[in-house]
């Protein structure tokens, strides 16, 4: 049993979470490389006529934290019924990080119970929380998204039972409703924060490498070369320079401390 979970009862349970069938894949696996073709391989097997979407591959790699606050922000735009395929996983094959599935506000995420999951779970107004019992013939030690994580996702938008034991979740990190730190940086060089477009005024000043970051509505209301702060499309703070690279300009990386003026 999880350290984070007590089972609400003895005796394992089948647990059934109806889907309307999208799965949006969250992962740090990258683009390149085998392991995102090895995940969608096994989808297309088991779940032929469902769609299949990246939301992100390139989450922080190795940091449960800062995806934490990314699935929240861009989670919410999809659908009621979506399944996300949660795995940013440093400590896969572990003891400590339970295979969960949790039942949020009519949307299911799948994936190891490491802190992935803390803001959007603390953010709910509905909340079932499923520890996954089932496991495959063929069971890796490093690759539990191909494995468990995958097949598990299929049963669902397939209406099929998943093995396993309903749990009560609990959170153990305690992470701050709105991280005060750079938790992604894109490809333009742009850097979103863990803050909340609604924690902040608009005038309020980010201080970042001895640098006073004043608000814009968005990249034209600056000239080009120019610092701001903006409140982006999904609903976090994001710095930007306009037709520039904030990140390179900054000096920024993913853990990178804001200070408010």
């Amino acid at each position: 049993m999880s350290r984070m979970h007590g089972c609400t009862g003895a005796a394992e349970a089948l647990i059934l979470f109806y889907t309307d069938g999208m799965i949006a894949l969250f992962t740090d696996y990258g683009l390149s490389g085998p392991y995102l073709g090895q995940v969608e391989a096994v989808l297309h097997e088991l779940a032929p006529t469902e769609k299949v979407i990246n939301i992100f591959a390139d989450a922080p790699a190795c940091n449960p934290k800062a995806g934490a606050y990314l699935l929240a922000a861009y989670s919410k735009a999809l659908a009621e019924g979506s399944v996300f395929f949660c795995v940013v996983d440093p400590g896969v094959g572990g003891k400590t990080d339970t295979p969960i599935i949790l039942n949020i506000d009519n949307r299911k995420y799948v994936g190891p119970d490491n802190g992935l999951f803390d803001i959007v779970a603390n953010r709910a107004h509905n909340l079932q929380c499923q520890e996954i019992t089932w496991r495959p013939e063929n069971l890796s030690s490093s690759f539990h998204g191909r494995d468990i994580y995958a097949p598990v996702c299929a049963m669902l938008v397939n209406d099929l039972r998943v093995p396993g034991r309903e749990t009560r979740w609990l959170d153990q990190h305690h992470w701050p409703a709105d991280l005060d730190e750079i938790i992604y940086i894109d490809h333009f060089g742009n850097c979103i924060t863990g803050v909340r477009d609604e924690a902040l005024q608009d005038s309020v000043i980010i201080k970042l490498a001895d640098r006073r970051i004043k608000a814009a509505n968005t990249f034209s209301d600056v000239p080009v070369g120019e610092v701001f702060w903006y409140k982006n499309a999904n609903g976090l703070i994001e710095i930007a320079v306009n037709q520039g690279h904030a990140a390179r300009e900054l000096s920024l990386e993913i853990g990178s401390r804001l200070i408010f003026c």
